[in-house]
């Protein structure tokens, strides 16, 4: 069966890259962006800097600044009242993952209408919507290159994963200089969220040589400059060098898949109001010990592009070596368990059932090398919670 490749239609990345934003959608024949982000990114100047950009190039620009972490269908109704009422004929996601997702859903939802739930998996959407251009101002999501999105039922909380061509922005502007100023904890829980991405779509049974060149790159990139941005955040090297893998993993995953650490990821994110990158990384090392015998070659391969093995060694010791570098990089990035986080132990074990099903009917879990069951899922739950 041949393996389908999507990549947005521009990319514009480097060091000052935004103030190309403009020329972007000249080229594209646009101007009428609606601005979507969030009340830090207005707080900082951030979001009137780009406003400006575009307004001194003479185009007519709206702000909608409301969204929300792991934005919901509820926090999706004034956005598209902001589309309308401004008559946009596109969408600017600008902020971390959330805001790009809120664009995309936007850009959607503008076109066709609600309820959101008819876009979730398995169903693939790649009829009419807005145009959308994605900014990234953290290194992690991807968002700005996949054809996803997520966002969370209101009524549920199911976190719903909405797959299809009209998500994938149009144009990305990738810049490094606008994570400049991410805390440590943001700057490790994107990071390892990247670096899930990459090792997911590599090990997927969705796997291509197209996604398998972006995992492994990112990969790389990752393991050489994550503790360095994570210890030293204004170190443009490493700052860089993880916006490059971001996107590039974001790329692979986008044309192969994610897999079981993602589908689980989610229902502790709808239930527990857990940012994704770091419920990603509660699970990444016991996910990856479970699934580790489905694909050891595959696995193998991420430990050597890693580095945690020289090129000689067996693929049986490298994977596992891989397991034991994820779970001491998890431990010297602090990532807390969900009982340190703060979760009561009795709401975790009672939503854990719930959990699992919602994780299974993602479809993520299919994609995984070890294809799981709601018990088995269950039980990593259990193991995971500290």
């Amino acid at each position: 069966m041949s393996a389908v490749i999507s990549f947005p239609r521009y990319v514009r990345i480097g060091a000052g890259a935004i103030r190309e934003l403009a020329d972007v959608l000249e080229g594209l024949k646009l101007g009428r962006p609606l601005l979507v982000t969030d009340a830090y990114l207005t707080a900082t100047g951030a979001a009137e800097r780009v406003l400006n950009l575009l307004s001194q190039a003479g185009m007519s620009v709206a702000l909608f600044d409301r969204t929300v972490p792991d934005p919901t269908t509820a926090s999706l109704e004034d956005g598209l009242e902001a589309v309308r009422a401004h008559g946009a004929d596109c969408v600017i996601g600008f902020g971390g993952g959330s805001p790009m997702d809120s664009a995309k859903a936007l850009a959607v939802l503008a076109h066709q209408g609600g309820p959101m739930r008819k876009f979730k998996a398995p169903s693939n959407y790649a009829g009419p919507a807005l145009p959308v251009v994605a900014i990234p101002t953290t290194a992690g999501s991807g968002s700005e290159a996949t054809q996803f999105t997520v966002i969370s039922d209101s009524e549920t909380n199911e976190k719903m994963l909405c797959p299809g061509l009209s998500f994938l922005p149009v144009a990305a502007i990738v810049d490094f200089e606008l994570t400049m100023s991410m805390p440590p904890r943001l700057t490790a829980d994107t990071g390892v969220d990247a670096l899930t991405h990459a090792v997911e779509a590599y090990v997927s049974r969705k796997a291509n040589p197209i996604s398998d060149t972006f995992a492994l790159s990112a990969i790389r990139l990752i393991a050489g400059n994550i503790k360095r941005a994570y210890r030293d955040g204004s170190d443009p090297g490493a700052r860089e060098a993880m916006m490059v893998a971001a996107t590039q993993a974001g790329m692979a995953f986008s044309n192969s898949s994610v897999a079981l650490v993602h589908g689980m990821s989610r229902p502790i994110g709808a239930h527990f109001h857990v940012a994704h990158g770091l419920s990603n990384a509660m699970l990444f090392p016991a996910v990856t010990e479970f699934s580790v015998d489905g694909a050891e070659g595959r696995y193998a391969d991420c430990a050597r592009a890693y580095g945690t093995v020289d090129i000689q060694a067996s693929d049986s010791v490298a994977a596992r070596a891989l397991v034991e570098a994820l779970a001491q990089l998890c431990s010297e990035l602090e990532v807390p368990t969900p009982r340190s986080y703060g979760i009561d132990r009795q709401a975790w074990d009672s939503l854990t059932p719930l959990m699992a099903q919602q994780a299974l009917a993602s479809g993520s879990p299919a994609n995984n090398p070890v294809v799981p069951t709601a018990e088995q899922i269950e039980a990593i739950y259990a193991r995971v919670y500290g």
